[in-house]
């Protein structure tokens, strides 16, 4: 984001909070505040309690991206023995029509390749400074210039709001030239001098001729838009990695305004008791059980009942989100506060959820969960949070005792069902993820101001004695470099490229991205 504007937000986890040093961003003051860490399930459930019980589970959500294209352009008159129109090929009214309906036939093509719910609104023109303030205060995500020609005063309006994100569009060579792809850089961004000016946007907001390049865009914004303002449900309370992630909940956590609902173990403990005397759906979770072990992809290596269990827990974990009204969950202690009282590990349900298009994250680390939300968004695939290793000769293993099996968001891979590793207990999953497949990997520091983001690729699925879900990743670059920059602790992972994607939404929250 190219300006920061500091916003309201509550945060009542944190009584020292003195606004939180991470609340600055907007979208540019993105929609509304949220603090981190906020909220109590207890808080929610009395208005929610006996209406969620009967009612549908709460879907995956998916808030559209509303984007209003916008064609700029002015029709010359001419003007004897003097200088009278500027660069660019729209010429006629007749010009504009045909670029008008040019600029639609790309747009339509281009979104129906996105797969995303991106909502193009009918093209308008701006002629004039009140139709370009008119533009400016509809209601839309993304202002989407095509700039023909026109005074620079009209896009520096269409570029104004800051509850909005702006991309311009100008043409050297798909089609007619417009004025714009001149005097984007020294008029609009630099207003005639050496620094850049123009607030909200940058060269990164700029695009010629490429609709791969929107779309790279809007892929981010899209993410970035579903992922401000997430609300999630921290079983146990939000945590952060290490002595410098205690405050993750309050700057990474804060950056995102994420609303952060907190469930108590003892409140957890109460749940799991109900569910386990509720004969009904016990014998829906061995059913479901029954029928996850009897894929040909899945080999049970562990107790079944354990994995009977965790089909009863991943109810819960429903139960959770239906009332909370979200989509996502983490689980703080899940290396043995869980254990015992619901006789299983976490393991297997946040799998399950994953796999069912949910964001389930382990350990509640908020220093590294707001790169999951992100990256969930852009890639609409699971994500997997895992542990990373000492990465030497191009290589790095990474792995966790849980991660989603359908990494690709639609085919499962081949599940062995063994115990969590270090307690040896419970079901978790080793997924035996697909050997040549391109990821992306994000590792964020405590202070969430620099992620390292670098694609790589599944070079080898091991069995080693350290977390069941575990790949090595090859990569190109300097591993030294990668040594040098890795912070935090935790990484974030997901099938397919989308480091650009990242890079471009991260710079919109004020973070920079170090790429190998």
């Amino acid at each position: 984001m190219a300006r920061a504007v500091a916003g309201p937000h509550r945060c009542c986890a944190a009584p020292s909070c003195a606004g939180c040093p991470g609340a600055g961003v907007t979208r540019r003051n993105f929609f509304a505040s949220a603090g981190a860490a906020g909220v109590t399930m207890s808080t929610l459930a009395p208005a929610l309690a006996g209406a969620m019980k009967d009612s549908a589970r709460q879907k995956p959500i998916k808030l559209p991206l509303v984007v209003q294209p916008v064609f700029v352009y002015t029709i010359y008159k001419r003007r004897q023995s003097t200088s009278w129109r500027s660069w660019g090929g729209i010429h006629t009214e007749e010009d504009a029509t045909a670029e008008r309906e040019r600029i639609g036939a790309e747009l339509q093509k281009m979104t129906a390749g996105l797969g995303l719910p991106i909502q193009v609104l009918p093209i308008v023109s701006v002629q004039n400074m009140e139709q370009a303030v008119a533009v400016a205060r509809s209601r839309h995500d993304v202002t989407l210039m095509y700039a023909a020609s026109g005074d620079t005063a009209m896009y520096e309006r269409l570029a104004a709001p800051t509850n909005k994100w702006a991309i311009m569009f100008v043409r050297h060579r798909s089609g007619p030239a417009y004025l714009l792809y001149e005097t984007s850089h020294c008029r609009f961004l630099r207003k005639a001098v050496d620094e850049f000016g123009q607030p909200g946007m940058d060269v990164d907001d700029m695009v010629v001729d490429s609709y791969d390049d929107v779309a790279m865009r809007l892929r981010a914004l899209y993410g970035l838009k579903n992922a401000v303002g997430k609300r999630i449900v921290a079983v146990g309370g939000p945590s952060g990695w290490g002595a410098n992630g205690r405050k993750a909940p309050w700057i990474g956590g804060a950056q995102m305004q994420l609303d952060i609902v907190t469930e108590p173990y003892s409140s957890l403990a109460e749940r799991i008791k109900r569910a386990k005397a509720d004969d009904a759906l016990v014998r829906k979770a061995k059913a479901d059980a029954e029928k996850f072990l009897a894929r040909p992809d899945v080999k049970l290596e562990t107790t079944k009942q354990f994995v009977e269990n965790a089909f009863l827990l991943t109810e819960v974990f429903h139960d959770l989100m239906d009332e909370a009204k979200t989509d996502a969950i983490t689980i703080n202690e899940c290396m043995g506060t869980i254990m015992p009282m619901s006789e299983t590990t976490a393991c297997l349900p946040l799998m399950l959820l994953n796999d069912d298009g949910y964001m389930a994250f382990c350990e509640s680390d908020f220093v590294v969960i707001p790169s999951g939300i992100l990256l969930h968004g852009i890639a609409q695939t699971p994500v997997f949070l895992n542990d990373p290793t000492y990465p030497h000769h191009n290589v790095v293993t990474i792995a966790h005792c849980t991660g989603p099996s359908k990494m690709d968001g639609k085919n499962a891979e081949p599940v062995r069902v063994l115990t969590h590793f270090e307690s040896d207990y419970g079901a978790a999953p080793k997924v035996e993820m697909r050997k040549g497949q391109k990821v992306t990997n994000l590792i964020p520091d405590f202070a969430s101001k620099k992620w390292v983001a670098f694609e790589g690729e599944i070079v080898d699925v091991p069995f080693m004695d350290i977390c069941r879900d575990q790949i090595d990743v090859g990569f190109k670059g300097d591993t030294g470099k990668l040594l040098r920059e890795m912070k935090g602790f935790h990484w974030m992972t997901s099938y397919g490229s989308y480091v650009n994607e990242t890079a471009y939404a991260l710079k919109k929250l004020g973070v920079e991205t170090i790429r190998l």
